[in-house]
């Protein structure tokens, strides 16, 4: 019997990259995406999309329902869908903030809550978690987006204790830098947040010059999805994973780094040092 996927977030990016692997090997996968047409082009008897809004109750439930009447079980969830709400935790609307833990925080739960009958039933199920460095290394003007990625990373963690006893093995991911969509995007929507009137409108040169740096050295979503298919065919998987561009390196900063060094680093690097000072 082949063993039964669900990604969310495939429209892109490493979603797209994973489902399209693990569908070549053999996996039946259901690929979620907002809009199936986004996937029309992939043709394959394993590679199945699905509308999966993940902040939609009714989608998650229709999905769920979909795979347990065609497969009866799930041997992988893989919780990838997410975006960045960036700008200065001074002045991101508070709803753009509810709309940021609803999406990486919320969604991955009621996916897991409503995927659980089925992925006990698999007797030997994985749970992959996609977090993120910046809930660990903090970066200007990704506060509120690493927050709810060091929430998604607690909750990871907590869900690999529970779910233990029944077979469930869950393994957070903590990708650096990977080249797709998703960084333009959320440096687009910082830059629309950074309006005239912004206490930190003169940081944009520096922001769009960090962005640059990026994306010049990040990791193809497909060495992604490479490097995290191989870690889930071991006989014992590891609890996490940093995957991507700088992601280990920024995990040591993190731990060797003095605050008041790290910080001031990252305040020169994003002009922060410039702000405030009078003639």
């Amino acid at each position: 019997m082949k063993k039964v996927c669900l990604i969310t977030g495939c429209s892109t990016g490493i979603g797209k990259s994973m489902a399209e692997k693990l569908a070549a090997e053999g996996f039946r996968v259901y690929a979620g995406v907002r809009n199936t047409a986004s996937l029309a082009s992939l043709k394959s008897e394993n590679f199945i999309p699905v509308k999966l809004d993940v902040n939609d109750p009714q989608q998650i439930e229709h999905t769920i329902k979909t795979i347990k009447h065609q497969c009866g079980q799930l041997d992988l969830l893989i919780n990838n869908a997410g975006f960045g709400a960036m700008g200065p935790v001074a002045e991101v609307p508070i709803e753009q903030i509810r709309n940021q833990f609803s999406t990486n925080v919320f969604a991955p739960v009621a996916l897991t809550q409503a995927a659980l009958p089925l992925l006990i039933k698999s007797n030997n199920a994985q749970v992959v978690n996609i977090g993120s460095v910046a809930g660990i290394f903090t970066i200007p003007f990704s506060g509120i987006y690493g927050a709810s990625k060091a929430a998604l990373h607690a909750i990871s963690d907590v869900l690999r204790m529970e779910l233990k006893p029944f077979n469930i093995h869950v393994m957070t991911v903590y990708p650096g830098g990977v080249a797709s969509a998703f960084g333009d995007t959320a440096t687009q929507k910082l830059q629309d947040t950074l309006v005239n009137d912004s206490l930190y409108s003169a940081c944009i040169k520096a922001i769009n010059n960090r962005a640059k740096i990026s994306s010049k050295s990040s990791t193809t979503p497909d060495m992604f999805a490479n490097t995290l298919i191989k870690a889930l065919h071991k006989n014992t998987p590891p609890k996490s994973m940093f995957i991507g561009q700088g992601s280990s390196l920024l995990k040591l900063a993190k731990t060797i780094l003095p605050t008041a060094l790290r910080e001031r680093m990252l305040g020169k690097s994003y002009s922060l040092n410039q702000l405030g000072q009078k003639e």
